[in-house]
């Protein structure tokens, strides 16, 4: 996946907000400042339900969780989480990945909106998801994506992306409207995504715990099974 910069650099550069940023830390400041939260799991309502549009903008609440949701994002190793994914049903995604090429990009969106692009051709890549630990699986989507929003002051967002990016974009959105990749798989890849979250679960949830411990955050707790039933 590659944003269209121009011209290879050297070396990696890392994007904030679709902006070069370099040097950044490895760790984001909101990580830093965050905590780690349990992510939802598939089943529960606020996963499959569409999310509040924020309306109040450069608040502490707000702040926080942002901060919070990269926190949790980092613990868990993924590269995007949504606000549903932590229990809040506001419409606010954060992302941390590197591309294909080796750039990072590193941002939030509130209020975003998704376009994506008819005119790529689409890829079909392994997905999963945060809300259904362990699981991958292939799925198509579009090669390109546009979302448009605002940061957490209400300054406006526009980013442009193909490929890991452009995926990433459209699985968090699309999480703001109560869909999940879950949503676009067969029976049998269903069953398959269940499977091996059966399989998987305990350990990836371990294993958050051991990474928030490392990095002296306090684990979030989990049930034993997964709190939406499936």
């Amino acid at each position: 996946m590659a944003w269209s910069f121009g011209r290879r650099r050297s070396r990696p550069v890392t994007y904030l907000l679709g902006e070069p940023a370099d040097p950044y830390p490895a760790q984001t400041p909101e990580a830093q400042r965050g905590r780690v939260l349990r992510i939802t799991e598939i089943g529960e309502p606020v996963l499959h339900t569409p999310a509040r549009t924020v309306e109040r903008f450069s608040t502490p609440e707000l702040a926080r969780l942002v901060d919070d949701m990269f926190a949790t994002m980092e613990v868990a190793e993924g590269v995007g989480l949504a606000a549903p994914q932590v229990g809040v049903d506001l419409r606010v995604f954060v992302y941390d990945l590197t591309d294909d090429h080796g750039d990072r990009h590193v941002g939030h969106v509130v209020n975003p909106v998704l376009e994506v692009d008819d005119d790529a051709v689409p890829e079909t890549e392994e997905e999963g998801c945060l809300s259904v630990p362990g699981a991958y699986v292939p799925l198509a989507r579009p090669g390109g994506a546009t979302v448009r929003g605002v940061d957490q002051h209400g300054g406006p967002v526009q980013l442009t992306a193909t490929g890991f990016l452009a995926r990433c974009f459209v699985h968090e959105a699309q999480h703001l409207d109560g869909t999940l990749y879950w949503d676009h798989l067969s029976p049998e890849l269903r069953a398959d995504a269940l499977r091996q979250r059966d399989e998987e679960r305990a350990d990836v949830l371990a294993g958050r715990r051991e990474l928030a411990i490392e990095l002296e955050k306090t684990p979030a707790d989990y049930p034993e099974r997964p709190a939406g039933g499936r």
